[in-house]
């Protein structure tokens, strides 16, 4: 349909059923824009889940969870890829450790992993956190790799390179920064660094469709439990606009860069939930390749639904997480030669189009593509995700938030 026409008709109906009355028209509209989103194939499926003060104000899901079998999506329960929504997770996990006096965010890297290579300047957990230490991002298609490396493993991939700035006078948005953090953590606690997430941040939020990657140490060099903890002996789109990756290089991956034989996630055998992951070319959807995402759990490979997601900015906005001398340091954007970076510590800190104050961070992985925001002056949490990889919506999914800011009642 002519794209003038189908405007007017969609605007003609809403008048029909709704008058002029802008509250209700913002939610239709809303509803209507993320129809079109599935209507105009530009993702497969979508599901949202908005809260308001406190309460369900918009949960809905549009399109399928699997294109093939036309398992449409559940807002409660698909389990999509989150993406670097996950590094507000990790650096929840993080601030626990920091209140139980294990790290010290000022105190350098290597206190905590002596074993990584020096590098010409040290560098910080806090610098690492907000992406000033200078570690590089991706290379090649390193985004897509489909190895099952551990933490620990993972750094081989980075560790020999030199830093890309001196730490403190730059920013770069990277997920390997994320890697080492959580390195340092696993060093430190002398735990799995998921185990440690599950236990501070995810069993105590209720957060019951929240996981990783299965990982089976027994194939890896590397088993946590066999190094000593640092406390007994002396390891997409940057938020603030820049793509971090040329998703356009995992299109055609090089021949040995993964095995089609393997499967597409490991994480299925998880949960029954876990949607099918898609990416976009100019024939259409196709199934995205198959990708390891355990090492960079932290930085971008946890999975979840928007409910849940939706359920851990609560807890933000109620203080049920962290006491709030350290939420505040978490969520203070830092400063780089006296400039704002728009970046806290694992959270994107910025206002919107509308000096609307936020929190919460956008995510862009192979076969998820997820918006995080939480509004303390609004008291509405936003958690939306897809299962295709760099769908291009973000102008689409604004106009949709700030619709839902503008509506007054929730829509069943």
């Amino acid at each position: 349909m002519n794209p003038i026409l189908k405007y007017i008709k969609n605007l003609l109906a809403k008048k029909r059923v709704l008058g002029d009355e802008p509250s209700l028209n913002g939610l239709v509209a809303a509803d209507v824009l993320l129809t079109d989103l599935v209507k105009d194939e530009k993702i497969p499926g979508l599901a949202i889940t908005v809260l308001k003060n406190g309460k369900p104000f918009f949960q809905k899901g549009y399109g399928f969870a699997d294109l093939e079998n036309k398992i449409s999506i559940n807002p409660q329960t698909s389990v999509f890829r989150i993406a670097s929504v996950s590094k507000p997770i990790s650096a929840t996990a993080l601030a626990h450790m920091v209140a139980e006096g294990l790290i010290d965010l000022d105190a350098s890297f290597y206190t905590y992993v002596p074993y990584y290579p020096k590098k010409k300047y040290d560098f910080t957990i806090r610098q690492l956190a907000s992406h000033t230490a200078g570690i590089r991002g991706y290379r090649g298609t390193e985004y897509g790799l489909n190895k099952p490396y551990s933490i620990r493993e993972s750094i081989e991939l980075f560790k020999d390179d030199e830093l890309l700035f001196e730490p403190g006078t730059d920013y770069l948005y990277n997920s390997f920064d994320w890697v080492l953090i959580s390195l340092a953590m696993q060093e430190v606690s002398g735990v799995p660094f998921q185990e440690y997430v599950e236990k501070k941040v995810l069993q105590p939020l209720g957060m019951d469709h929240t996981f990783w990657p299965d990982f089976d140490y027994a194939g890896s060099n590397f088993d946590c439990a066999q190094s000593d903890p640092v406390n007994t002996v002396p390891e997409e789109v940057d938020p603030a606009g820049q793509i971090e990756f040329n998703f356009d290089e995992l299109k055609e991956p090089a021949p040995d860069s993964y095995d089609k034989n393997v499967a597409p996630a490991r994480a299925q055998s998880r949960a029954s939930d876990v949607v099918t992951f898609y990416s976009k070319n100019r024939l259409g959807f196709r199934e995205a390749i198959p990708v390891d995402n355990f090492y960079k759990l932290a930085g971008g490979g946890f999975l979840s639904t928007t409910e849940n997601i939706a359920k851990f900015g609560q807890a933000y906005l109620d203080g049920q997480v962290l006491n709030n001398e350290l939420q505040y340091e978490f969520l203070t954007a830092q400063k780089v030669n006296g400039a704002s970076v728009h970046y806290g510590l694992g959270w994107q800190v910025s206002e919107d189009s509308k000096g609307r104050l936020f929190y919460g961070h956008v995510g862009n992985g192979v076969g998820g593509y997820s918006n995080f925001f939480v509004y303390p002056k609004e008291q509405m949490v936003f958690s939306i995700l897809t299962n295709c990889t760099d769908p291009k919506i973000q102008p689409e999914l604004d106009e949709i938030i700030d619709h839902l800011i503008s509506s007054d009642g929730p829509i069943q």
